[in-house]
């Protein structure tokens, strides 16, 4: 992966989001996803006195972004953790409170590009896909040994396939032959599973089962449950959070989480709202922002990228 090439999703606006609570001395601010670490070294860059702390699950990806950001010694510190560990890191390092969050959810350009990882249904590769190679099941596991419930559940929650029951049963009829262990063959088994009406619409028909395949084999969908309300607790007032998701379900996991520490708790009716009872938050972005078309032409791969950020304006009182 050329790291020069790579064009991170949307900066300019998640710099000028994180800008007004980053521009200080002292400031703290937390890359949970680093990858390639070009966010960071942007925020780095952009805001010389702040302090990074960035998070990722992937080894390949920390040597890569630590020879990257090599250059600016101890600003940066990078961990090897999942985001929703976030508390325990910060605590470790010492830091009770930060001032800016960024998220850039889902697969990395990296992973993507590294076919043997096998993310990309465009290679045939081992069905790994877990962005930590050191732990977890690999997808291959989930297909051969799932129960044939599991697995439409899986698909239907996290793929949105409307075909995942006849998807399963080939799934099934064939590991009984043959354990699946690259991705070419299912692929191929997907096409032949399908109704040619489903094949006319929505890109390679094997896209939805890869994407359920992943967030089962990664549980992304649990952990950014967890991580992003721990990333708000983590926000100095006035601190600020952005996230980038790529697929509805993130990003109806960030609406609902800001929509909820944007809204006041108060039981209805109440003349004057107690401050234990006051939003948390406030929103910073109109819905989900969307990315130019000059930055999709930039990188194609922010084409379905999402933006919302929040700024926390209280603290939790009890």
């Amino acid at each position: 992966m050329n790291q020069a090439r790579h064009v991170p999703v949307m900066l300019q606006r998640c710099l000028d989001l994180l800008a007004p609570a980053l521009d200080r001395p002292g400031a703290v601010v937390v890359d949970g996803t680093l990858g390639l670490g070009g966010h960071s070294e942007a925020l780095l860059t952009a805001f010389p006195e702040v302090r990074l702390v960035a998070l990722d699950r992937d080894k390949e990806a920390l040597r890569l972004s630590g020879e990257r950001l090599a250059p600016y010694g101890d600003r940066a510190t990078l961990v090897h953790a999942v985001s929703h560990e976030l508390p325990e890191v910060l605590d470790r390092l010492g830091i009770p409170r930060v001032h800016g969050v960024l998220f850039d959810l889902g697969v990395s350009s990296m992973q993507l590009d590294e076919a043997e990882r096998g993310f990309a249904y465009a290679h045939d590769a081992p069905l790994d896909m877990r962005m930590d190679q050191s732990a977890g099941i690999s997808a291959a596991e989930v297909l051969n040994t799932y129960p044939p419930g599991e697995l439409v559940r899986i698909l239907r929650a996290y793929g949105e396939e409307k075909q995942a029951r006849r998807i399963v049963s080939a799934v099934v009829r064939e590991r009984e032959k043959e354990p699946f262990t690259k991705s070419a063959r299912l692929v191929a088994l997907i096409r032949d599973a399908l109704p040619q009406a489903a094949m006319r619409t929505g890109g390679n028909p094997a896209k939805r089962t890869f994407q359920a395949l992943r967030i089962e084999v990664n549980g992304e969908l649990s952990a950014l449950e967890s991580s992003l309300p721990a990333a708000v607790r983590a926000l100095a007032v006035g601190g600020r959070i952005a996230v980038l998701s790529y697929q509805s379900l993130e990003d109806r996991v960030v609406k609902q989480v800001f929509a909820a520490g944007a809204a006041t708790t108060a039981p209805p009716g109440l003349p004057v709202v107690p401050e234990r009872y006051q939003p948390r938050l406030k929103l910073l972005t109109r819905g989900a922002e969307l990315p130019t078309e000059e930055e999709i032409a930039d990188n194609r791969r922010s084409a379905s990228a999402r933006l919302r950020g929040a700024e926390r304006i209280r603290e939790d009182v009890s």
